[in-house]
């Protein structure tokens, strides 16, 4: 079992919820039996003054219960949103610039690709699945506690090839156009003067780097069923799967489609990103 953000929150309703509940079942009865019971010794005006102070306390709500009985809702509910509805990330490396920066604070749909139970990642309604251009983040398959955002290239039964930094699908060059050179501000610096190129596969358009004098990692496939080929939009600086092979489907957590806060520790916040959809 992971031990990640999701299992906290499932332990922490599970924690909550148990408290909360066997309180409710044994032990507020009998606080509420006691309390009753001393108001009638006391011919309903209440106990003597000197015994107040004692027996209020013992019929008092423990704190833990209280606790728990105000922060199961809270607990419960973003578990809920962050499991079934979307979760954020923070992008903290160069491999899907230009499209998402270091520092981009992005929100992922959770359902898009169908309704998974948290830890075990179980899906239990299929509601979808990944299309060709769509921005992803999974599970790297080299370590499942790491997630991963790229761009699927391939789809289950495609013959995918990486040639000369041209994506071929089924035989079919990606179109690229070159914009002119890229020009990287905070973080990004490092990639300016890199060529700037828009690529059109089979009509989803987005825009990628090439650095025309870096190696490269060519090769061709065949991607298995239930599976994705990913690569990073920074064609020359991205571990995907040209490294480490196909994305299962069970590694899947969902689509980003919202930059929802960009904050680069060199620049500050890049107000003109907030609220960007992911192309």
């Amino acid at each position: 079992m992971r031990f990640d953000f999701p299992t906290i929150m499932v332990l922490l309703v599970v924690v909550t919820g148990l408290v909360w509940a066997v309180d409710a079942a044994f032990f507020a009865p009998r606080r509420r039996l006691g309390r009753a019971e001393g108001t009638d010794a006391d011919g309903g005006h209440g106990i003597g003054e000197g015994d107040g102070a004692t027996a209020e306390t013992a019929y008092q709500t423990p704190k833990l219960v209280e606790y728990a009985r105000s922060f199961f809702p809270i607990f419960l509910i973003v578990l809920v949103l962050r499991s079934f509805v979307a979760e954020p990330f923070r992008i903290p490396s160069g491999s899907m610039m230009p499209t998402l920066l270091i520092g981009d604070f992005i929100l992922v749909n959770k359902y898009g690709y169908g309704i998974r139970l948290p830890i075990i990642d179980t899906k239990i309604i299929d509601l979808g699945s990944p299309q060709r251009g769509d921005v992803i983040v999974f599970r790297s398959p080299e370590n499942p506690a790491t997630p991963f955002i790229k761009r699927v290239v391939g789809l289950p039964g495609d013959r995918i090839a990486y040639y000369n930094k041209v994506v071929y699908v089924n035989g079919e060059a990606a179109e690229q156009l070159t914009l002119g050179p890229f020009i990287g501000t905070g973080s990004g610096t490092s990639m300016s003067g890199a060529s700037l190129r828009t690529e059109n596969m089979e009509g989803h358009v987005h825009q990628i780097l090439i650095q025309p004098g870096a190696p490269t990692l060519e090769g061709k496939l065949v991607v298995p069923e239930g599976n994705y080929f990913v690569l990073g939009d920074n064609r020359d600086n991205s571990r995907d799967s040209r490294f480490w092979g196909t994305v299962p489907d069970e590694l899947l957590i969902g689509r980003a489609f919202l930059i929802w806060m960009s904050w680069d520790w060199g620049n500050g916040i890049k107000w003109s990103r907030i609220g960007d959809s992911i192309q």
